[in-house]
């Protein structure tokens, strides 16, 4: 371990990782415009078009997953990355530039064909490229980046924002800063983290198991050499090459319904869905409607979103500590539980309408847990559990599965919270989320201090 070139696997898991921190920025600062585009485009009383506006990026986010399943396996990781960085900037400038609704959707769907990119194969990146006794830290960081993302799009969507007086109409919303600015530059002020992903990508290398697969020996040892010394290299190397089994290029998606590897798709599958189905992005998507529920305006909305960001990077922290100490399940099954359990007493404090700083101390907790379990713990997992000469078309269905299970959750809670209230919705993800935990429980195996090439032979075998 000594050895260890901990400077350099940083670096260049930072630099994947940027594409997390896109992630986070897109996916989040919808939630802090939606009060005024809204107003711009006059949706705000159509929740089938709101619900759209919302979700449409899960569209791209479904197509952009598909591509990297397609494509990571036949031109590898790292021009992928680069051209989601490309995607992240136009989607920036594009919807903070559009003035039709049609056109605005257009944009949020590039912008997550770029999140579905990212969200695959930054953490596979980082997966690959980090030795075993430390790759439950690196991964983790493509969640710290997710986070920071989400943090700065809530501190620029509030200090973009003018305050909104309490009671201000529609009509002196959409005449104000903010129904005809503000929200535009909430979008735009992504341009600035796009464009240093599309720069420094250029300086990262290509995956070396991605490499290896492809017969690239001598740039493999070279990358590996540099990442941990001529002795990890030959051994990593080995390792590598055994577990390829001389299966290089294009991929047959007829092997992910083996048996053995059916078996592990499944698992990836379900948790990759219940990070969603678990409920917790409907805070951050939704936080209008969660905080106006309980009792707060536009601007205290605002600020108390900005808290629920500081708590979410503050508890990350803590799953970069113990993702590689305390194990992967066990965290997971902490999660599943933990939020089960507060999200029965969100939904009887909605219930019998207990309002202001219960109802927000409670929304804190819910994202504590998540922040420290199920938001970095499933990539994780997702990142090690599949074998290496299918690992690119397999992650691919999992964050399928995600996204499909995102765009379910994002589109229909305005039609949940319409029909059943918030405490009846918050029931109904604690349910999910007491599934989740007995499927963890039964399914997932621990694969924390293993080598990629390990958890393959135990789990398929």
């Amino acid at each position: 371990m000594s050895k260890l070139n901990t400077k350099y696997i940083f670096a260049i898991s930072m630099v994947s990782a940027l594409g997390g921190l896109l992630f986070g920025y897109d996916w989040v600062v919808i939630g802090g415009a939606k009060p005024f585009y809204e107003k711009f485009f006059d949706i705000a009383q159509s929740p089938n078009l709101q619900g759209w506006a919302m979700s449409s990026a899960l569209l791209g986010c479904l197509l952009g997953a598909i591509a990297s399943g397609v494509f990571s396996d036949r031109y590898g990781r790292k021009k992928l990355l680069i051209f989601s960085a490309f995607l992240f900037t136009v989607s920036a400038i594009g919807t903070g530039a559009s003035n039709q609704y049609h056109i605005f959707i257009i944009y949020r769907i590039l912008g997550g064909i770029g999140i579905g990119l990212a969200s695959n194969l930054s953490p596979m990146y980082i997966a690959e490229v980090s030795p075993a006794a430390v790759r439950g830290k690196f991964v983790s960081l493509n969640q710290l980046t997710i986070v920071i993302g989400i943090l700065l799009a809530q501190l620029a969507n509030w200090q973009i924002a003018d305050p909104v007086a309490p009671g201000a109409t529609d009509g002196e919303i959409l005449a104000s800063w903010n129904g005809q600015m503000a929200w535009r530059w909430m979008f735009w002020a992504e341009t600035i983290p796009a464009g240093l992903f599309f720069i420094l990508m250029f300086f990262v290398p290509e995956s070396p198991r991605w490499l290896a697969k492809n017969g690239k020996e001598a740039k493999v040892e070279r990358i590996l050499t540099r990442i941990g010394g001529a002795d990890y290299a030959h051994q990593e190397y080995a390792n590598i090459r055994e577990t390829l089994d001389n299966e290089t290029g294009k991929v047959n998606y007829r092997q992910l319904f083996e048996p053995g590897i059916k078996k592990v798709l499944l698992i990836g599958i379900v948790i990759a869905a219940f990070q969603q189905w678990c409920g917790i992005n409907v805070i951050f998507n939704y936080a209008e409607e969660v905080f106006e529920a309980a009792g707060y305006g536009v601007s205290d909305i605002l600020f108390n979103i900005v808290v629920t960001g500081s708590v979410n990077l503050v508890f990350t922290f803590v799953a970069i500590y113990t993702v590689d100490k305390l194990g992967r399940r066990a965290l997971m099954l902490m999660g599943a539980g933990g939020l089960a359990g507060i999200y029965a007493l969100m939904g009887t404090a909605y219930y019998f309408h207990i309002s202001g700083g219960i109802l927000l101390f409670l929304v804190v907790l819910a994202i504590a847990c998540y922040a420290m379990s199920l938001a970095p713990v499933t990539w994780v997992v997702l990142s090690e559990i599949f074998p290496n000469r299918i690992r690119g078309a397999a992650m691919a269905v999992a964050t399928v599965s995600l996204w499909l299970a995102s765009f379910l959750l994002t589109y229909t809670f305005p039609l949940l919270n319409n029909a059943f209230g918030a405490s009846g919705t918050f029931w109904l993800y604690g349910l999910i989320c007491l599934g989740g935990l007995v499927f963890i429980y039964k399914k997932l195996p621990e694969t924390k201090g293993k080598s990629l090439e390990e958890i393959e032979h135990e789990i398929i075998n």
